[in-house]
């Protein structure tokens, strides 16, 4: 984490009005004019001559009340720069019990904002929830989708069963808002019983054809139906008529392997509509990703996408800041998130290559973090709501709204400017010229969340067999390069390999799945390449930790840009992940003690190490790592908790943790303790053990390897 990073403050609006002086509409690209160094203190700001500037302040309060709690939000900017942010206001902590639904509204860029103000109100136990706001920049008519929840009353738990949607509108900025409208019957014709139709929450899209869309959630009732029963899925609703008739669109095709529920979409610089989503089962994973190519009408099979990471299911939002179709700009794509397998450490990235990657990311709030939205202004401004802060790992103690320019989000390395100097290459590899050594067979497979709609796919006869790519580098120069590749169940072990003596190392994969099919990424390393042809060697180097050896690629990229991307240098196995097996005997899981890495831990009771745990990371290169694990510490645990460090040459090396005493915190999570450095080879032949062969309860939770060093 870097030095610069915001500190938290708590503001109210008055203090933070007083000491900001806001970007002028007729400055809108000039540098920002901030108030006086005694004017500035005490508030969260910073900000520059060259334009870099963030500031953040508090709308609701959870500790001033009235309400005990404001969770789940929408957040929208008119065509006159007026800002409006709504959350739920929750009379009880939980997702059915009685809510209202709050404006507050900015008609200065975000800076100072009006008092709140209820907009639907809670009576007799109401549960009104979900807001997501649709403008239409045609009309200037806004409109406010919810829902009501309802619980059946055998149902016990605090989420509802069934929800009908709702929505009022403003042609006045905000000001005032018609009656309500019941949009009842829209999902009647889905063939899996839905019962409740949750929109967004957050924001839809005005699409280039002017169409209105709006993603919209939807599952069967909670009581008598496991989460696998529950057909979790997105069907939006879309208006052609400034938003007086809605409809329904097709849905994305429900599968339980890919629970979808929470999602935000984007429009891409070729018109086709991505929708990014959460899994409604919770924990930590990969996002869900589905594409349209006809406006929302009809969507892809879903399948999982790595761009952004594994993190906790959560709410999160989707922006485009620049480009688009039809546009000259260049393209930018952001993207908010608790980049954490639980909810801290809000982080905003931004996209170059209209979500595939992202390539520059920064760390708005490192402690607990939840649901947020953005939103820009005129001007490039980047507006982000989002909950924060408290004790609760489910909701938020406060929610803020930050302001911040491009500059500041890429620390320098991107504005609007003076441009990112960012040029992709890209060559989908199911199009480009390759042959097959040692045998097996290559396919192409239609598939359209694939960047070029279809995916090569390498099934071996045996292992050491490879795919070769020519590829043309089209001038000489320093390059990034990007494997895209699939995972699957089936997926092999496999060495990438660049020829013409660069400097870069053979890069393994493991292109097994976590949980379901889906896309990820590669970062092979940053050379430089001469003009003209080279060979891409993709080889299968032996199974997967799913005992698969099928290779799956999609495309390569080739990136020039004057600042390194962000890219975390870390290898992480949980305990309930893929690398993790338990050996021998049995080692429940347990979330008693704070401290751990994600969902939970395991633990066993002294003993004589006839239990045991083992952890096999996919190594990336052959080199030094250092070798971490995290735990939760707890009087009871083991002084003398055994871990043995296997590398790939045999050599065994046992280290014994004192796991009463706590590691250094992480603020995405657990408490790490190093076991040393080691020198690791490439792939899975690594490993780090633990038994119970200890004085007290042990405790298995997670692997880190950082690295590596040469």
């Amino acid at each position: 984490m870097s030095d610069d990073r915001p500190r938290r403050t708590a503001m109210n609006r008055r203090s933070f009005a007083l000491g900001v002086a806001g970007v002028s509409a007729a400055a809108a690209l000039g540098p920002v004019a901030l108030g006086s160094p005694a004017h500035a203190a005490g508030r969260t700001a910073a900000s520059d001559r060259h334009g870099t500037f963030f500031e953040e302040q508090t709308l609701w309060d959870s500790a001033e009340g009235p309400l005990v709690n404001y969770h789940v939000h929408a957040l929208a900017v008119l065509p006159d720069d007026t800002v409006l942010a709504v959350t739920e206001g929750r009379h009880e902590v939980c997702d059915a019990g009685p809510r209202d639904l709050l404006l507050r509204r900015s008609t200065d860029g975000g800076r100072t904002w009006e008092e709140s103000r209820t907009l639907v109100a809670s009576a007799d136990g109401e549960s009104w929830g979900n807001p997501a706001l649709v403008v239409d920049r045609r009309t200037r008519e806004v409109f406010l989708f919810y829902m009501l929840s309802l619980r059946l009353p055998e149902n016990t738990s605090c989420s509802g069963d069934s929800g009908d949607l709702y929505l009022i509108s403003s042609r006045d900025g905000g000001r005032t808002w018609g009656e309500p409208r019941h949009l009842a019957g829209l999902f009647d014709g889905f063939p899996y019983t839905w019962a409740l139709h949750g929109p967004g929450p957050g924001h839809g899209l005005q699409l280039r054809s002017g169409r209105l869309l709006l993603n919209c959630l939807h599952r069967r009732v909670i009581v008598g139906n496991t989460v696998a029963e529950r057909y979790y899925g997105v069907a939006p609703v879309y208006s052609d008529d400034h938003g007086a008739t809605w409809q329904a669109t097709g849905e994305v095709p429900v599968q339980v392997a890919y629970p979808v529920n929470e999602a935000r979409m984007v429009q891409r610089a070729d018109g086709s509509v991505l929708v990014n989503g959460r899994a409604a089962a919770g924990g930590e994973g990969q996002r869900i990703v589905s594409v349209s190519r006809d406006d929302g009408m009809t969507w892809s099979q879903p399948a999982l996408d790595g761009a952004t990471g594994s993190l906790n299911a959560v709410d999160a939002s989707l922006l485009r800041l620049t480009g688009g179709p039809g546009g000259h700009d260049t393209g930018r794509v952001l993207f908010s998130r608790p980049d954490s397998p639980v909810r801290r450490n809000m982080t905003v990235s931004v996209s170059y290559d209209e979500g595939y990657s992202y390539r520059y990311s920064r760390v708005v709030n490192e402690n607990r973090a939840y649901y947020s939205d953005l939103a820009r202004l005129s001007d490039g401004t980047v507006v982000l709501l989002y909950g924060c802060d408290g004790d609760s790992a489910s909701v938020p103690l406060r929610v803020n709204v930050c302001r911040f320019s491009l500059e500041w989000l890429t620390r320098g390395r991107d504005s609007l400017r003076h441009g990112p100097h960012y040029r992709e290459t890209v060559l989908a590899l199911a199009r480009t010229h390759h042959e097959v050594t040692g045998g097996g067979t290559v396919t192409t497979v239609a598939d359209p969340p694939a960047r070029g709609g279809e995916r090569l796919v390498l099934t071996p006869e045996q292992v050491g067999d490879t795919v070769e790519f020519t590829i043309r580098v089209p001038h000489t120069g320093d390059y990034e390069l990007l494997l895209r590749h699939y995972r699957s169940a089936d997926g092999a072990l496999a060495a990438v390999t660049v020829d013409d003596g660069t400097a870069l190392p053979a890069r393994t994969i493991d292109t097994t799945a976590q949980t379901a099919d889906g896309f990820d990424l590669a970062h092979l390393g940053a050379t430089r390449l001469r003009a003209g042809r080279h060979t891409v060697r993709c080889a299968v180097t032996g199974a997967g930790r799913g005992g698969g050896t099928v290779l799956g690629l999609d495309t390569l990229s080739l990136i020039e840009a004057p600042g390194s991307a962000d890219v975390r240098a870390e290898v992480v196995v949980d305990n309930d992940r893929l690398g993790f097996e338990v050996v021998a005997g049995s080692w429940p899981t347990a979330t008693a003690d704070p401290g751990y890495w994600s969902g939970n831990y395991r633990t066993a009771p002294a003993g004589t190490g006839t239990r045991k745990v083992r952890w096999r990371p996919a190594v990336p290169w052959d080199g030094v790592y250092e070798v971490q694990v995290s735990y939760p510490p707890a009087a009871a645990r083991a002084g003398n908790a055994p871990y043995t460090v296997v590398q790939g040459d045999g050599t065994a090396t046992t280290v014994r943790i004192d796991q009463r005493t706590a590691g250094t915190a992480d603020p995405r999570g657990g408490t790490w303790v190093t076991l040393g450095e080691y020198r690791l080879t490439a792939g899975l032949g690594n490993s780090v053990e633990l038994t119970n062969d200890a004085d007290g309860t042990v405790a298995a939770d997670a692997v880190r390897l950082l690295g590596p060093r040469p």
